[in-house]
């Protein structure tokens, strides 16, 4: 089992709609060096998020345009390196990330890598549902997204403190 700090809080961000990235009233929470990566970052960050319910997890790292996801929340865990991404959209939140930290994205945050080291490397994963979407903000897909992001089921589960972790705290409707 991944060792994972039991006392850690998230920071938690609520992002405002900008009309082209709608966000989601429903907080972006940080997990500030939450999780020990120990010698095999990757499958650590896999297993942690296996095991509290995440799956369809994939490796790489945060795509360098503005972007979004209407039909599902994301979590994107740092296996190694560090990076400055943008948050919320162009309104929103530059925060450094690093090895260790966990990203938790509701439906419709806005996000978009600016800078990262060489070894940058992420595990992304989401809650069971629909499969991952990948939105532009432009006001057709504004429009589109903001239909589809409050349809979007609430985790059972918080990807990294599990079922009695604080996202399902603080993801209420």
């Amino acid at each position: 089992m991944p060792v994972v700090s039991k006392d850690v809080e998230p920071l938690t961000i609520v992002f405002k709609d900008d009309g082209l990235v709608p966000n989601n009233p429903m907080p972006f929470l940080v997990y500030k060096g939450a999780v020990d990566i120990g010698r095999n970052p990757e499958a650590t960050i896999e297993q942690l998020f296996g095991d509290n319910g995440w799956g369809a997890m994939w490796r790489n790292g945060v795509y360098d345009f503005a972007h979004y996801h209407a039909t599902v929340h994301e979590v994107l865990g740092v296996a190694r390196g560090r990076a400055r991404v943008q948050f919320g959209g162009p309104h929103g939140r530059a925060l450094e990330i690093a090895a260790g930290d966990v990203a938790i994205l509701p439906a419709g945050t806005g996000h978009q890598c600016l800078s990262a080291s060489d070894d940058f490397s992420v595990v992304g994963a989401y809650p069971p549902g629909p499969p991952m979407d990948l939105q532009r903000p432009t006001p057709e897909n504004h429009a589109k997204a903001v239909k589809t992001i409050p349809l979007v089921a609430i985790p059972a589960t918080d990807p990294v403190m599990g079922k009695d972790g604080p996202l399902p705290r603080l993801w209420q409707r």
